[in-house]
């Protein structure tokens, strides 16, 4: 190799418009400072989470996160009296019967509240849940009168929260208004031509011989069905007297004569059979709860109430997650014993085109 040669070599490389390249050398301390940094963030993001997760867990202990917002429906927006109009739809199962009863306690906390309209819109659902509103309703009705606007359907369980109005409420529904069916029932399935056809066979560990009572697998027996004979007697035995205690144009035999599951127009709910007070809408309900309460057209303002997700909720994508699994949910349910007061014959969901 010559002179000029070992000049070649030690030539500092350049680019195309011979530029010499920068070359940035990283020493091992940087590169643990940049990992280092990485790990403070992680581990800042993640107490973040921690203390957001807590936050909201003291929100829903302590708080009112997760309760009833009030909203301006009609009336005078500067009135500071109140009517409260309380939404019950769809099924009455959880979770919504925890939110209808928040509604109603709110209501009946609010001095400003003087009087609250139902509007129910509900074939019913399950008997306990049903039960609880009414209940809350009670403790409601003695301090704040209470008026009823039937829609749609107010039909078993819906007819049974409309009770909660008491003697001296008054019921409404409107001219297409379904209501009644008063009674009782417990779904079962009998899919043991099906298991045979598909050669499933079951064969359950009980610790007794009611554990698998209403098994969809085989036949129920005289004795469970005495069992469950008692069951649907109770329940169906309290609807009567709810009915009977809360219409006065009604007594207990008059009510059974009523219960047999059968569906009444609103005509035939006022005219015959004395189920409702009046024909009207949910407008004509809130004038005459109005009137009642001596309330000028602009003396008071309607309120009505809604939820929202709470912190945790929204942080841990829950409701997402249980609207997805609300199917599962509704299958691995299908087989559990329930007493509903419920209208069955409805396949469809209701219309929500209000």
């Amino acid at each position: 190799m010559t002179d000029e040669d070992s000049a070649k070599d030690t030539r500092i490389p350049t680019g195309p418009a011979g530029v010499p390249p920068i070359v940035i050398q990283t020493s091992p301390d940087s590169k643990r400072r940049r990992w280092g940094t990485r790990v403070l963030l992680a581990v800042l993001l993640l107490s973040l989470l921690v203390n957001l997760g807590f936050f909201a867990k003291y929100q829903e202990y302590y708080g009112e996160a997760g309760g009833p917002l009030e909203r301006f429906h009609s009336g005078n927006e500067t009135a500071s009296k109140k009517i409260a109009l309380i939404k019950i739809s769809g099924t009455l199962m959880p979770p919504f019967t925890g939110r209808i009863i928040k509604a109603i306690q709110r209501a009946e906390k609010d001095d400003e509240v003087r009087g609250v309209v139902l509007s129910i819109d509900s074939p019913g659902g399950l008997v306990a849940d049903s039960h609880q509103i009414y209940h809350e309703l009670t403790k409601l009705r003695r301090q704040k009168p209470i008026y009823v606007s039937m829609k749609r359907m107010a039909a078993s369980g819906g007819y049974y929260v409309a009770m909660g109005a008491g003697p001296e409420g008054r019921i409404f529904a409107e001219p297409t208004t379904w209501t009644g069916s008063i009674g009782v029932i417990i779904p079962r399935y009998d899919l043991r031509k099906l298991a045979e056809k598909f050669g499933v066979s079951v064969d359950p560990l009980k610790t007794g011989p009611f554990k698998d009572s209403l098994s969809p697998f085989r036949e129920l027996t005289p004795q469970e069905r005495k069992v469950w004979e008692g069951i649907l007697d109770d329940a169906f035995d309290r609807f009567l007297r709810v009915i009977a205690d809360n219409r006065s144009e009604l007594d207990y035999e008059d009510v059974k004569k009523l219960a047999t599951g059968q569906i009444f127009t609103a005509t035939e709910a006022k005219e015959t059979y004395h189920l409702i007070d009046e024909i009207g809408y949910e407008e004509d309900t809130i004038k005459a709860l109005a009137s009642k309460l001596g309330l000028g057209e602009d003396e008071y303002r309607v309120v009505t109430y809604r939820f929202q997700p709470n912190l945790l909720e929204l942080l841990t994508g829950s409701v997402r997650a249980r609207e997805s699994a609300e199917p599962i949910r509704q299958w691995l349910e299908s087989t559990v014993p329930q007493a509903l007061y419920y209208c069955t014959w409805m396949a469809l969901p209701l219309p929500t085109d209000r």
